[in-house]
């Protein structure tokens, strides 16, 4: 039985955090609604969209490892994988369309 101090791994930084989101590899507004999903913390969650477009992601990111050696992505990589107090970040902007 689960208790309230599971913890989850973020598979793009490798922390450990409270809660994840799924991250779809192949953007759903890129035909990829039903493609594989990754659990995420809501900060790289955040991060991943705000620094590529859906078609960007599409193209060039649609697993964890290409996600890992983005160039955009390593200084945020860098900076949260020692974060384990940080569990929301508020970068969003518009949606993409």
């Amino acid at each position: 039985m689960a208790s309230a101090k599971d913890t989850s791994i973020c598979q793009l930084c490798n922390r450990q955090v409270d809660a994840v989101t799924r991250h779809h590899l192949l953007p759903k507004q890129e035909g990829g609604r039903y493609s594989e999903t990754v659990d995420l913390c809501q900060p790289c969650h955040s991060t991943i969209h705000r620094t590529f477009t859906n078609r960007e992601l599409a193209r060039g990111f649609t697993s964890v490892e290409a996600l890992q050696q983005a160039e955009p992505l390593q200084k945020y990589l860098n900076w949260i994988k020692n974060k384990n107090n940080i569990t929301r970040i508020s970068n969003r902007r518009g949606k993409h369309r």
